[in-house]
């Protein structure tokens, strides 16, 4: 007892100690002065993320790893003053992000999204959908190629692919014993990789927008079929499902489901929810038209916010939308619909709609928390100036290595949006350099350049666990996070290392009739390698 006593006034007498002496932080030499960090533009600037991220894979936990790494960000900014950390972390972290008005608009739509879940859990549309999916959907590869189809279809915005797929296929899969992480991975690998390749999307708005002195559309359009690393991993989970194979922790996870355990591992955040699903009240109408509608909804909230309604024509309304405030829009207006519907068809009362407010509110809280620590971290990262880092060292190595720098544009993306969690904001930084290396020369070597930063985009927003998209794939799926991340790594990069070489490949023979083709049997053969050394999985 008196050895705790110690530790902890030694403890505080280390803390006073470190106020005491820490000194104030300066945050202008001179009046009008903008503050900038010793660590700005330096390698340092990308360890807080670094550093959250293996914390988070280490311990599993991670709300405490995205926490230190943003400790670790704010210590770098305020050149290890305590007071300058405090007030960084805070008012120019969770307080800032929390203000931003795009950052809120997606908290809104998740909560609104997580009430209407409940609502058709409540009146047993799930489950009804659920007993449908049963007798029309035989068998488990039936089930992930359904789940597949329905995330190429939902091609709007990665946020809404993450939610819907994730609450229209989990009564499905958890009817063929599928895992929740292998739903969790099903759903993020049709998301963001699904959305990069889709004209008609908010993801397509974003890269238009980065492409300086050029016709935006058009170049994302040709870029299609040189974005590797998403058509390749539709490939990879076609060719999953069909061979019925898996490997590394995902088939732990998948031989446990087959024997009833969907979960694997004892914390199971999203379990409560299941216990909200009511059998043999509603019908599958119950899930299908407010999923229906939700779509509708969103897509008429996003072209609103492009000026549709006020004649400009589709595309260049969607092109410029805004993606945070139409998914609010249309969500809110679908979800006063649906409780229309449900008071019509009697099949649930006024006060136990309004009852699931609190409820979906409740079952979203785990992905609002973790957003929000990753979109501190976030923030701390672009104080420190990752991306100016980033951006010259793109620069520097871009001379000289012409025909390699598709594949080296791939690597940095990765490493970039992996590390920040962010695929916009890595757009943001390297597409501009690719432009102004490429444009007025070599029109062919930019568009694949731009694909590939787009395709190392999307490769480490999949593969980070700080991303939003893979925060809400865990959602979605009702999975714990760190069990998504580490099941779905092995994957991820397996098809990175395979677009890798694939974009040296391209950036020789300068075609997408080649390159492609190459990727796509390449993809297949690995899978049926891995096949022949782990066996198929039981049926």
């Amino acid at each position: 007892m008196r050895n705790g006593k110690r530790k902890i006034l030694w403890m505080l007498s280390t803390v006073m100690l470190v106020v005491a002496c820490s000194p104030l932080l300066a945050m202008a030499a001179e009046e009008g002065e903008e503050y900038v960090p010793e660590m700005f533009a330096t390698p340092w600037s990308l360890l807080p993320p670094l550093v959250a991220i293996v914390l988070a894979l280490i311990t599993k936990e991670v709300y405490s790893s995205l926490f230190v790494g943003i400790l670790i960000g704010g210590i770098f900014y305020s050149g290890f003053a305590f007071e300058g950390t405090i007030t960084h972390v805070f008012q120019g972290g969770i307080i800032s992000v929390l203000s931003d008005s795009y950052n809120v608009g997606i908290i809104v739509f998740l909560v609104i999204l997580g009430i209407m879940v409940c609502m058709m859990n409540k009146v047993g549309g799930s489950a009804a959908f659920g007993e449908w999916a049963k007798n029309h959907i035989k068998s488990r590869t039936g089930a992930q190629l359904a789940t597949i189809l329905l995330g190429v279809l939902i091609f709007i915005d990665d946020y809404f692919n993450c939610l819907t797929v994730g609450s229209v296929m989990r009564p499905v899969t958890d009817k063929h014993n599928i895992s929740r992480a292998k739903l969790a991975y099903l759903i993020d690998a049709t998301a963001a990789p699904v959305c990069i390749i889709a004209p008609i999307s908010s993801w397509a708005a974003a890269v238009t927008g980065f492409v300086p002195g050029e016709d935006g559309f058009s170049i994302f359009i040709r870029a299609i079929p040189y974005n590797f690393y998403a058509l390749l991993t539709i490939t990879m989970m076609i060719g999953l499902s069909l061979l019925k194979v898996d490997y590394g922790s995902m088939r732990v996870h998948e031989d446990n489901a087959i024997k009833g355990d969907l979960y694997t591992t004892p914390d199971r955040p999203y379990a409560d929810a299941e216990k909200e699903i009511v059998e043999g009240k509603g019908g599958v109408i119950d899930l299908v038209f407010p999923v229906v509608l939700l779509i509708i909804c969103c897509v008429i909230g996003m072209i609103y916010t492009g000026g549709f309604f006020s004649g400009t024509d589709f595309i260049t309304s969607f092109s410029q939308s805004d993606a945070s405030v139409g998914l609010v829009l249309g969500s809110f207006f679908a979800y006063v619909i649906t409780i229309v519907f449900y008071l019509v068809r009697r099949v649930i009362r006024f006060d136990e709609c309004m009852g699931c407010v609190p409820e979906g509110f409740k079952a979203m809280v785990p992905a609002i928390l973790i957003l929000t620590f990753a979109w501190t971290l976030k923030a701390m990262t672009d104080s420190l100036g990752a991306d100016v880092f980033v951006s010259e060292l793109v620069k520097t190595s871009a001379s000289g290595m012409m025909n390699f720098l598709p594949a080296i544009v791939f690597l940095v993306g990765c490493g970039l949006a992996f590390a920040t969690g962010t695929s916009w904001g890595t757009f943001g930084i390297l597409i501009p350099i690719v432009v102004a290396v490429f444009q007025g020369q070599n029109e062919t070597m930019m568009i694949i350049s731009i694909s590939a930063c787009m395709a190392g985009a999307v490769c480490g927003d999949h593969c980070s666990p700080i991303s939003d998209t893979t925060i809400m794939s865990s959602a979605g799926a009702q999975c714990n996070h760190v069990n998504h991340v580490t099941t779905q790594l092995p994957y991820a990069i397996t098809v990175a290392a395979i677009s890798f070489f694939i974009y040296i490949l391209a950036g020789f023979v300068q075609s997408a009739w080649i390159a492609l083709p190459a990727g796509i049997v390449v993809t297949i053969a690995v899978l049926l390698v891995i096949r022949k050394i782990t066996g198929k999985e039981a049926a």
